[in-house]
């Protein structure tokens, strides 16, 4: 929205303040300025001139010689090509600007240079010439602002302009347009008026709003028109009076200046009155020509599906049981808050018409503003949400308008359809919690005071605010503690830790576990990968998923994107093996990747409750590493959230998209908690990834239960150690996992830790066998071993290999 200084002057006269200065007190108070324009930019030294002679030039045939008054004891000598100078135009009254003096542009119109254009004193076609006439254009405006001004030629100032007078000041130039972002909630604040009252309570001035006085004949509007509303809650008011007797005629100057700034163009003053009514206000009215209303009646109702009605602008829009209209007694002649019609505009043939001014429901108006592809400044203000008390003293300061500008006769009385009246807002008043939201110390009776200063009552009966109409933004007492805050000054508000009982934010224990997952994770190399939740039913094939597999009842999406993620994922493979093939199929040698994300396993089919939605880590690679370095990260992982006990691998899983001899259920404490192995030969193909890919999945529900941060102090063993290698010939059917789980069962408290140090298989070992070696350590926290106590365990650990067929090697 745009508003020229001048014109909020006219209710707040004693307003004397700079441009920036204006900017700032008003952004601070909560009416944020964006910028200003300062009309009389680079106009130096510009005054009044009166064409004193006009002489053609010795040399030149389209340029005349003048002298001219401009307040000085002699007359300047001035060249000028302008074809609207000639001899008829001696004791013309002109601008002139001076030697030494600037202007904002050229007389071309085009944009406008940044430090305007400085004019000297200099010879054309060899005569002197000390000055220079004006254009509009070269003074910085344009002939929307200055209709009556020459399309090419100087402009022409009032009759009555005296020489040597400020030109730019007579031309209504002095004056800076400031442009505001006004929020949504502040509806007031769309009219001129509205800013004013906020500059008023801004710096601290009197506020004098506009006087609207009493208007019309001795007839009555109800014996001309008749108006009914079929739709009370799209149109919550309707106000209509009538004027006949219509002079139709260019509005005066000052509100033709007024609307120009706004970046309005002034037409006729009918139009103009409307549109000043609008801005002043913020209350959009419309204007029909009484005597194409059929039946001199106004219904406002639904539009039928389809109907097709022509704008003003001749074009035809398709309408929707939605989109209100005003209709005739015979037929549609409007758009509600948006457009009228062709059928009903007013031309210069107008003798009679009818003010409409309504407050039709905002949500509605923006609806039916975007199906018709038709957005106007009414729509724009009307979907803002309007008050609907301002229509009536914005239907008569229009009317007032008309009288004062010999516009026309105001017929008596006005025609209100106004159902359910809206009243004022009561906030009871609670100083001292303002006070504690602010963290301020301001007493009642100043807070009241900048209350006063916005027209906000106070009923100290009750001790409550009375907000009027038009403030449709405060509801609460945080509404009130923000008027005095902006009026305080937010700059004046100390700043203070929040009150209260402390507290310390940390993150749950499932967010510590996800990010101890991904530090091991990215400490071990790997990065972390995103992938889609939805997936397609096909992928159970490339993962080749047995067809009574429990992975594949999956959820099915209602309004899938595509048949391509049309279910939710039950395994996080397929999102894991897609990027692993797309780094593959892109040349990257070596990746490594993870991602924590939920599978989505429904408890019954079709759906009566929530799926169990499970959080996984899955970890996949391809390159360098093979299963025992996947297996590694996982144990790394295990041991970081106090996981401590020893990790089982049970290779009997069922899992087919992994390799039959090279994959593993991940078992702790009896239970498992994820699976890991290398990819399927044909699982890889079906992805296309040519090199083996290893992947690890482990349910982090699962896990969860059995982990910890606790972490014990052990103090460092002051004992030696006593080291026992053992080389064995072992059934090649037996695990090391299980001579591991014998030593640890029977090493009892002096086992300290057993190493894994060799596996061979060859011609020196019996077929079906193969040889392993342990490094057994042994210690004792409170003494020194003796050869017997080692030797005891060892023959229980012996003892125990052989139920396993397992025989120390020769």
């Amino acid at each position: 929205m745009n508003t020229a200084l001048s014109w909020i002057k006219a209710y707040v006269p004693d307003l004397d303040v700079a441009a920036q200065e204006y900017t700032d007190a008003m952004t601070l108070t909560g009416t944020k300025v964006e910028g200003f324009t300062c009309l009389d930019k680079n106009l130096e030294k510009i005054v009044v001139g009166e064409v004193l002679s006009v002489e053609r030039h010795p040399d030149a045939d389209k340029l005349v010689v003048c002298q001219v008054n401009v307040g000085e004891e002699e007359p300047v000598q001035i060249v000028t090509g302008a074809p609207n100078i000639t001899k008829d135009s001696i004791g013309a009254k002109v601008p002139v600007v001076l030697d030494g003096g600037r202007v904002a542009g050229g007389h071309d119109g085009g944009p406008l240079p940044e430090e305007g254009i400085k004019i000297k004193k200099g010879k054309l076609r060899g005569v002197e010439s000390f000055g220079m006439m004006c254009s509009i254009e070269e003074l910085g405006a344009d002939r929307n602002m200055y209709p009556d001004a020459p399309e090419s030629g100087i402009y022409l100032l009032p009759e009555d302009s005296v020489p040597g007078d400020d030109a730019v000041r007579i031309l209504g130039l002095r004056d800076v347009v400031f442009e505001y972002e006004i929020t949504s909630n502040r509806v007031d604040c769309y009219s001129v008026v509205g800013i004013a009252r906020e500059a008023a309570a801004t710096f601290r001035k009197p506020f004098f709003p506009p006087v609207v006085t009493a208007t019309g004949n001795n007839e009555d509007i109800h014996d001309y028109l008749k108006v009914s509303v079929e739709n009370t809650d799209l149109c919550k008011r309707y106000c209509a009076r009538m004027v006949k007797n219509i002079k139709l005629a260019p509005s005066p100057e000052w509100m033709q200046r007024r609307l120009a700034a706004s970046g309005i163009r002034p037409i006729n003053n009918i139009v103009d009155i409307t549109n000043y009514v609008m801005e002043e206000y913020g209350q959009p009215m419309h204007a029909f020509d009484y005597d194409q209303l059929a039946g001199h009646e106004i219904v406002v109702k639904c539009a039928s599906e389809g109907d097709v009605f022509q704008t003003l602008d001749g074009q035809d829009r398709t309408l929707d049981s939605t989109i209100l209209m005003i209709n005739d007694g015979e037929k549609q002649v409007g758009i509600a808050g948006i457009m009228g019609g062709e059928n009903s505009k007013i031309t210069d043939n107008v003798s009679s018409m009818v003010f409409e001014c309504a407050c039709f429901d905002g949500t509605n108006i923006r609806l039916s503003a975007k199906k018709l592809g038709l957005r106007t400044d009414a729509s724009g203000k009307y979907e803002k949400g309007l008050d609907p008390n301002t229509a009536e003293e914005a239907v008569n300061r229009a009317c007032q308008l008309i009288e004062e500008l010999g516009a026309g006769e105001v017929v008596g009385g006005m025609i209100d359809v106004y159902p359910v009246k809206r009243g004022e807002t009561r906030i009871k008043f609670e100083p001292e919690k303002i006070n504690k939201l602010l963290g301020t110390d301001i007493s009642k009776e100043d807070m009241l005071a900048y209350f006063e200063k916005i027209d906000l009552g106070y009923d100290e009966a009750s001790g409550e605010v009375v907000a009027p109409s038009w403030r449709q933004d405060l509801l609460r007492m945080a509404d009130l503690a923000e008027e005095v805050a902006r009026f305080y000054g937010y700059d004046k508000i100390p700043t203070t830790l929040p009150s209260g009982e402390a507290t310390t934010g940390k993150l749950s224990y499932k967010l510590m576990i996800e990010d101890m997952a991904r530090e091991t994770a990215e400490f071990c190399g790997f990065s972390q990968g995103m992938t889609y939740s939805f997936e397609s039913p096909k992928v159970f094939d490339k993962l080749l998923i047995p067809e009574d597999s429990e992975l594949r009842k999956a959820i099915t999406i209602s309004n899938p994107l595509g048949e391509d993620f049309s279910i939710m994922r039950t395994l996080p493979l397929n999102g894991m093996l897609v990027s692993l093939s797309t780094n593959y199929n892109r040349r990257n040698k070596e990746v490594r990747l993870y991602e924590l994300a939920n599978v989505y396993r429904p408890k019954a089919l079709p759906l009566t409750e929530l799926p169990d939605e499970r959080m996984q880590f899955t970890l996949g690679m391809y390159g360098s590493g093979d299963f025992f370095d996947m297996k590694g990260v996982v144990e790394e992982f295990f041991d970081k959230v106090g996981m401590d006990k020893k990790v089982h691998y049970d290779p009997k899983g069922d899992h087919p998209y992994l390799h039959p001899g090279r994959k593993a259920d991940i078992v702790y404490e009896g239970r498992t908690v994820g699976f890991l192995g290398e990819i399927h030969p044909e699982v890889a193909e079906n992805y296309k990834i040519g090199d083996r890919a290893y992947v690890a999945v482990i349910d982090m529900p699962a896990m969860t239960e059995f982990t910890t941060f606790d972490r014990k102090y052990t103090g460092i063993a002051k004992f030696p150690a006593v080291t026992r290698d053992i080389s064995m010939v072992v059934p090649k059917a037996v695990l090391v996992g299980q001579i591991e789980d014998v030593i640890s069962q029977r090493g009892g408290k002096i086992l300290e830790s057993c190493k894994l140090f060799d596996i061979y298989e060859g011609a020196q070992v019996l077929e079906g066998h193969k040889s392993v070696a342990y490094s057994i350590t042994f210690r004792a926290k409170d003494h020194t071993l003796e050869e017997k106590e080692v030797t005891a365990v060892m023959n229980k650990i012996l003892n125990g290999l052989k139920d396993l067929g397992i025989e120390l090697r020769a």
